[in-house]
C-alpha cells in the first residue's frame, strides 16, 4: 500500500467523516455531548494533540499526566461531597469505571468463592459486561412502577456472596435517580460496598442542586456509598474518552491495582484495565475543565436543564407520545401512547437532522425513544422537528412484522445457529443486501424485527453483524490451508 501525501490524507479523512453523526450543534442526542463552546473545544483539541504521544503507563516518566489526573479528581471532590480521604482514577470511559468498580469489589473479597453483585434492572449494561468479564454473578432486581430501584427488594437480594450493590444517578434508560440512601444503608448493614453509577449525572446533579432543584441524595454525603463513577466526556464536555472512578478512601481502591513482578521484564503496575494509555484524553479533559470552571458548569447545567424541561413538557403534550418518567437530570425517554411507531418517529427525526436513540422493548415495557440533552440543544427546534416527525410517522403507520416471522424468531436458539443462518437473518432484517452489509436508510423495519426477537437472539444477530462489518476489504472466508 503506497503512502499518501498529507493533502491526500486530509482529504480522505474528510471523506471518511462525511457519513458520521455531527458532534457539534446539539442535534446528536446520544453518544456525544456539546457545550456549544467552540473556543473550549479548540483548546481541548490542542491539549489532546500536545499530549497524544505521552504514556500514562508510568506516572514517574510522565508526571504531567499524574498532576492533571489529581487536579481533575480534586475538582470533582466538592461535586460529590468527597471527604479529604477521597481518591480517584482517570479511566477511558464510563464502562471502564464500572468494570473497575466490580473488579475491585470482587478482588477485595477473596474469601467469597462465587461472588455476586446486586443491581436494579435499569443498571447500565456495563455492569453485565463486568460480570461476564470477571466471572461475577449479576443478581437483577426488578424496579418499581416509578422506574427507580426497589430498595427493599435489593436489600432482600443481598446474601453472603454479594460483594457490591449498585445504584444509578440517574439510570440511562429512564433518566431517574435511584433511592441511594436506602440502598447504601442496606449495603452498609450487610458489610458490602455500594457503587453509585453517576456517569451521566455526576457533572449535572451537583449543579442542579445548587440551582435549587430537588435532587435525591447520591453522593459521598450518603453513608454507605463507597465509590462513584462520573464521566468527564459527558457533561464535563471533555473530549472522548475520560471518566473518573472515585473511592471514599484509598483502602477501597487498593484491590483495583494490578502489579506483577514475577517475570524477567519491568514490574508492571496498573491502576486501570489499560497499561499503555495516551495522555491525550487526560490533557483534553484537564484543559476543558479548567477552561470552563465551576461557574461555567453552573451556567451550562442551567441551560441543559432548562432545555430538558422544555423538551419533556413538549413531548408530554404531543398526541401519541408519553414520558416514561419525569426526568431527574438531562435524559428523557418517551413511549407511544396509542397507535404510533416510535421507531418510525426516530427515522423521521433523522430525516430532519436530529439523531434520536431508539430503545427496544424489555419485558412488559414497550419500545421507547431516548434523548440526552446538551447545553447546545435548542428545544424549540427540537420540538418543531418532533411534531413534524410524529405527524409523518402517524401518516406512515406502524412497520408491519409478519406474525409467522415473529413466531419463528421467538423459537430460534442462537447457540444452534451457524454463519449461513445468521447471513439469512441479517438479510431478512435489512442489514444485508445481495451479500453487501450496511445500514439501510430507514432503520424502523430493522428495529421492528429486532424488537420481536428475544434479547439473546438480538444480541447474537447484532454480534454477527458487527463481526461481518469489522473485516478488511478483500477478506476471504476460505479456511487456512493445513500446515500453514
Amino acid at each position: 500500500m503506497a503512502p499518501l501525501t498529507p493533502d491526500q490524507i486530509r482529504t480522505r479523512l474528510i471523506d471518511l467523516q462525511a457519513d458520521d453523526l455531527p458532534v457539534h450543534g446539539g442535534r446528536t442526542l446520544a453518544y456525544v455531548y456539546d457545550a456549544g463552546l467552540a473556543e473550549v473545544d479548540a483548546l481541548a483539541r490542542e491539549a489532546v494533540a500536545a499530549f497524544a504521544g505521552s504514556n500514562g503507563l508510568d506516572p514517574t516518566a510522565f508526571p504531567s499526566l499524574l498532576a492533571m489526573e489529581n487536579d481533575l479528581v480534586g475538582f470533582a471532590r466538592p461535586l460529590v461531597d468527597g471527604p479529604d480521604t477521597m481518591v480517584g482514577t482517570l479511566t477511558s470511559g464510563g464502562t471502564e469505571s464500572c468494570l473497575l468498580a466490580v473488579q475491585g469489589a470482587r478482588d477485595s473479597r477473596p474469601d467469597v468463592a462465587s461472588p455476586s453483585i446486586v443491581v436494579p434492572d435499569t443498571v447500565h449494561a456495563a455492569f453485565h459486561k463486568a460480570g461476564h468479564y470477571f466471572g461475577v454473578r449479576v443478581v437483577v432486581v426488578p424496579t418499581g412502577p416509578d422506574h427507580r430501584a426497589d430498595a427493599a427488594a435489593m436489600a432482600a437480594a443481598i446474601d453472603e456472596t454479594t460483594v457490591l450493590v449498585v445504584a444509578s444517578a440517574p439510570s440511562y434508560a429512564d433518566g431517574v435517580v435511584d433511592p441511594v440512601p436506602e440502598i447504601a444503608a442496606a449495603a452498609a448493614d450487610a458489610g458490602v460496598r455500594c457503587h453509585v453509577d453517576a456517569c451521566i449525572g455526576g457533572w449535572v446533579l451537583p449543579y442542579a442542586a445548587r440551582l435549587g432543584r430537588t435532587v435525591t441524595p447520591w453522593t459521598f454525603a450518603v453513608p454507605g456509598v463507597t465509590s462513584i463513577s462520573t464521566d468527564l466526556h459527558k457533561y464535563a464536555y471533555a473530549p472522548k474518552g475520560a471518566s473518573l472512578l472515585l473511592h471514599r478512601d484509598p483502602s477501597l481502591r487498593r484491590a483495583q491495582y494490578f502489579a506483577h513482578a514475577g517475570w524477567p521484564g519491568y514490574t508492571m503496575l496498573n491502576a486501570t484495565l489499560q497499561s499503555t494509555r495516551s495522555g491525550g484524553p487526560t490533557a483534553g479533559a484537564w484543559a476543558t475543565v479548567r477552561a470552563i470552571g465551576d461557574a461555567g458548569y453552573l451556567s451550562l447545567t442551567e441551560r441543559a436543564l432548562e432545555a430538558t424541561d422544555a423538551i419533556a413538557t413538549g413531548i408530554a403534550a404531543v398526541d401519541g407520545l408519553a414520558l416514561v418518567a419525569v426526568p431527574d437530570s438531562t435524559l428523557v425517554a418517551a413511549v407511544a401512547d396509542g397507535p404510533l411507531d416510535v421507531f418510525t418517529v426516530c427515522d423521521e427525526m433523522a430525516a430532519r437532522g436530529w439523531f434520536v436513540q431508539p430503545q427496544l422493548s424489555y419485558g412488559d415495557r414497550p419500545p421507547s425513544l431516548h434523548v440526552a440533552i446538551s447545553a447546545a440543544t435548542d428545544p424549540t427546534d427540537f420540538l418543531a422537528a418532533l411534531g413534524a416527525a410524529v405527524a409523518a410517522a402517524r401518516a406512515a403507520g406502524p412497520v408491519p412484522v409478519d406474525p409467522g416471522v415473529a413466531e419463528l424468531l421467538r423459537t430460534l436458539d442462537p447457540a444452534t445457529l451457524g454463519d449461513a443462518e445468521f447471513d439469512l437473518l441479517l438479510a431478512a432484517g435489512g442489514l444485508a443486501d445481495g451479500g453487501e452489509l450496511g445500514l439501510p436508510e430507514r432503520m424502523a423495519p430493522v428495529n421492528a424485527l429486532l424488537d420481536v426477537a428475544p434479547p439473546a437472539l438480538r444480541e447474537a444477530v447484532l454480534v454477527a453483524f458487527l463481526d461481518r462489518l469489522a473485516r478488511p476489504a478483500g477478506w476471504s472466508a476460505a479456511p487456512i490451508a493445513e500446515g500453514r
